[in-house]
This record gives C-alpha cells, structure tokens and sequence, in this order.
C-alpha cells in the first residue's frame, strides 16, 4: 500500500490548484480521478483576468494552441423583454473550453496521478484514511465537484436539504454555415433572466464554438424552460436552427445556501464540493482557485490534520466569502430586494446591468486577486 501526505480526489482546477500550490512543500501528493484527461466539462466556461493572476497565466501564451476568447462587452436582459449591451473597453474576461483549461492546469502538476479511476471506498483506519484499498494517507481532499464522495465523509454529500442549482447545457464547434449566421459575437456574451428570477440563461461564443445552457435554483420544469428559451433564441437568430446533441445535466451548491461543513479530522473541502459557487452568479472556477490557495497555506502549516488544526482554513473561506450563517438572502442568482415589478425596469438599465450585475456580481471586479503564499 502507498503511502501519501495527502490525497486529493478529484483532477479539476481546485484539485490541481492544490497540488501546484504544494509542491515544494516537501509533502507526497496524489490525485486521484475517475475520468481520464482531456475530458469534457459541462460548464459555460470563462474566467477573470483575477483567476487567471491567481494562476500565474499568460494569457498570450495560454491561447497559442487554446480557445481563449476576450470578453469586452456583455448582452443582458430579461426573458421577454428587449436586452442592454454593455462595452467594458477593456478585456474583463476570458472564454475558455474546460477540456483545455482543465488539462492544461493539470499537466502543470508533478505529483503522481492516477486516472480513470473512481472512488469506491474510503476507510478509516486508525489515523489514516484506505483510499479504494491501495493507498493511504493522513489527509484526504474532496475537489470532485458538488458530487464528491469525500463529502459523504462529512455527512452531507448528494441528497441532502441543500438547495442545489440544476443546469443544462451544450457545447459544440459550429460549421462554417452555422457560424456565418449566428449572431451571438464572440466577445458579448449573453444573459438572459428567467422571468420569476430563479435563474438565467446564457448564449456564450468562443470562436466557432457555441455554448447554451440554462440553470436554477431547482429541476423542476428545468427542461420546459430550457426548451422555450431555444427556442426563442433561435427564432431570433440568435443561435443556429440546427443544434447538435443533447443538453447535458450538472448540479452544483450556491455559497449561502450550503451548509457543508468545511473540515473534519483528515478531511477538507474545496470547490464545488464545499459548496462556494458564487451567489449570484453560480460562477465556481474562481472560488475553486482561491480555496486551493486558502487550502494549500493551511496544510503546509498544520501540526497535523486534526479538525483543530484544520479549522484555520474554514475561518480562511470565512473572511474570503463571507459568513454563511450572517447572510439570510434566501435568493438565488439576485437578492431579494429585486425581487419586485422594479426588476424588469432594472434589467433594462445601463448602469445597472454594468456596475451591478455585471462588474459586481458576476466579475466581481471588487475583490482584488488571490495569489499563493510565498
């Protein structure tokens, strides 16, 4: 049996934003991950200059051989009503395919890796944690995803009373026929509000690859609203007539609506496992990042992997995204106060969909970026 100071379940890019951050650290490092890599990722997939600042990439190098769409201007409305164009100026974000981006993260790591692989069983034995009967370790790290097995160590894995976000999406690289006429513009992403504020939509080009999906705070009727919004888009051209595939499921955790606990003896969470999706937006890549680095600085310096010597990394999350026990939105992509007959007039304003919707919400261009401890 191999031996390891830490084993993190799950290769996406909390995981390997981990294991990064450690090397150096003098500790052994293992990923383990039931897919095999490139893999592909349901997921709208962009991120902030911030991520990529945190990660140390250079956006001109990144893009050589990958998808790296600018994001300079965003299309936001409501679903029925006319929508409101946004120029930024400058690049705000980034496009990316997860089955570069993530692939790319992963490769950087040096630890030992073993893919293709689930999770079947983790033990307890005495102060170590048996990993599918093959390798074992003091500390075990839950990165894969909102239906990460680690979670189920703590209690709280999938099924629980946790208000979960239900999302259905394709992505698919166009024919020279479909680019030519969809109107969706690469660098103007567009999000379009469900009507009751339970969730959005979104028409996401990068290149010739076209993203569409769809998420709420809940599965019910989620493919009735799915349905009407393509078709709604593609009457307005917005999207080709002729899409390929099916829509693909995911589920994922809002931050103030999680109730995951953070750590135990020789557990943590990070990611989507720990439920830290953005509130307003569901964004997860950021968050995923930024609790790696928070994750990396604590276990580099505990004296072991107790819950007490954890607990720093839970007070870390804490100060980084709030409190959840302090914040009482019962809302989901937008607080409660617009939720009102205002909404559909605040949705048709420049300054609004710009300064809070877009910049604060989902850009979160306020929260300065996370960089790993020296």
């Amino acid at each position: 049996m191999d031996d390891y100071d830490v084993i993190i379940i799950g290769a996406g890019p909390a995981g390997s934003t981990l294991a990064t951050t450690l090397e150096g650290s003098g500790k052994r490092v293992l990923i383990v991950d039931k897919q095999a890599f490139p893999r592909d990722k349901t997921c709208a997939g962009w991120v902030t200059p911030a991520v990529m600042e945190s990660l140390a990439i250079d956006p001109q190098d990144y893009g050589n051989d990958r998808t790296l769409q600018p994001i300079r201007r965003f299309r936001i409305g409501m679903m029925g009503q006319a929508p409101v164009e946004n120029d930024h100026g400058d690049i705000v974000s980034y496009g990316i395919r997860r089955c570069e981006f993530d692939h790319y993260l992963l490769e950087r790591t040096h630890c030992d890796k073993v893919l293709g692989e689930p999770v079947k069983s983790i033990e307890r034995e005495g102060r170590n944690w048996i990993v599918n009967g093959r390798w074992q370790t003091p500390l075990v790290v839950g990165a894969g995803g909102h239906f990460c097995p680690v979670a189920r160590l703590l209690g709280d894995g999938p099924g629980g009373h946790e208000t979960v976000v239900a999302a259905k999406e394709v992505e698919f690289e166009m024919t020279p026929g479909q680019a030519e006429t969809c109107k969706a513009s690469g660098d103007t992403p567009e999000l379009w509000f469900c009507r009751d504020l339970k969730g959005y939509a979104w028409i996401f080009r990068k290149g010739n690859y076209l993203n569409i999906g769809l998420g709420r705070e809940d599965n019910h009727k989620l493919s009735d609203h799915l349905h009407h919004f393509v078709d709604e888009m593609k009457q307005a051209g917005r999207i080709p007539s002729d899409l390929p595939g099916r829509f693909k499921g995911h589920a994922y955790l809002l931050y103030n609506h999680a109730h995951r606990p953070l750590v135990d003896d020789g557990v943590l969470l990070i990611g989507d496992a720990a439920g830290l999706a953005y509130t307003q937006s569901g964004e997860g890549i950021r968050p995923a990042i930024e609790s790696a680095l928070l994750a990396a600085e604590v276990i580099r310096s505990a004296e072991n992997y107790s819950e007490k010597s954890l607990q720093p990394y839970g007070a870390a999350i804490a100060e980084r995204f709030g409190n959840r026990a302090e914040q009482h939105d019962n809302g989901w992509q937008l607080p409660q106060w617009i939720k009102t007959p205002l909404a559909g007039t605040l949705m048709r304003s420049h300054w609004f969909t710009r300064k809070v919707v877009t910049e604060k919400w989902f850009l979160h261009q306020q929260v300065p970026p996370l960089t790993a401890a020296v």
